[in-house]
């Protein structure tokens, strides 16, 4: 395989992907065994009803370990930047990676089966290869630019369906006295009136792997983090879908509010919610 605008091979890269696949799946072992005596972990808030606990610690440390471990020798000056150690540092133009080593503290920390692990290569910032390890299914979604996105091997792609009424919508609710209540609020009954249904799950890592391999038509999150969204964005540009900032421009890493999907519904989607916070909407 060759990388546009990217400088390494076919081979490094096969080497970046299968050293994220392998720091995953120690993450997950680590994680599943975490699951099994979850009623007595600590949990340490971060902020209002946002929860951080040993198991996402260490799962970032395992991660980040498995990963310096696999490509020191290509990448000696490797960065890896981790939800749980994120100090706004500017991101690098060489090699680095971008990890969400628990997504979807809370859902976790209740046995409710929806969380996840999030791990993006990124070069100048963008995205090149991705992985989101859906745990509690067993799904693992991968993506490298250029060359698609595939669950469990298999390439998938966004779903074709354009008519709203039939199309389900994936959403984050704002949550911590999160300001963007009342927003949220207006853009909700216009969608929820208008499609098939609106879904939360709890981890905008899945929420976007799902889209991309055709379960939603369309997701939309107010508040979203680099770590929340790295991997996700490759994932569904890579199976043919749009992802946007709300004024229509193209996602980045750092955008926030976040808009989704397949080209028809993601147009429209778009459409609503700009009606929606203009007053609009009918």
């Amino acid at each position: 395989m060759t990388q546009t605008g990217v400088p390494y091979d076919g081979d490094t890269i096969a080497r970046i992907l299968d050293a994220m696949i392998f720091a995953a799946r120690a993450a997950e072992a680590l994680i599943l065994a975490g699951a099994a005596r979850r009623t007595a972990l600590v949990w340490h808030a971060k902020g209002p009803a946002d929860y951080l606990t040993e198991i996402d610690t260490s799962s970032e440390a395992m991660i980040r370990r498995e990963l310096t471990a696999a490509l020191n020798d290509d990448f000696p000056n490797l960065r890896v930047l981790g939800e749980e150690s994120w100090r706004d540092e500017e991101l690098p133009h060489d090699l680095a990676f971008v990890v969400d080593p628990l997504d979807g503290t809370t859902n976790f920390l209740h046995g409710l089966p929806a969380f996840s692990i999030s791990i993006a290569a990124i070069y100048d910032a963008e995205p090149i290869v991705a992985l989101v390890l859906d745990i509690p299914h067993g799904e693992l979604f991968t993506a490298v630019r250029g060359f698609g996105t595939r669950l469990n091997g298999a390439p998938v792609h966004v779903s074709d369906i354009s008519d709203p009424a039939r199309a389900l919508i994936g959403t984050g609710f704002p949550f911590g006295g999160n300001a963007e209540t009342a927003r949220y609020a207006r853009q909700f009954v216009p969608i929820a009136q208008t499609t098939a249904g609106i879904r939360r799950v709890g981890s905008a890592a899945i929420d976007l792997a799902w889209l991309a391999a055709g379960r939603f038509e369309a997701f939309w999150e107010l508040r979203l983090w680099p770590w929340d969204v790295a991997a996700g964005i490759l994932l569904v540009r890579e199976a043919g879908g749009l992802i946007t900032a709300i004024d229509g421009t193209p996602a980045s890493i750092g955008t926030s509010p976040l808009v989704a999907g397949n080209p028809a519904m993601h147009a429209w989607l778009l459409r609503t919610l700009n009606d929606a916070d203009n007053g609009t909407a009918e």
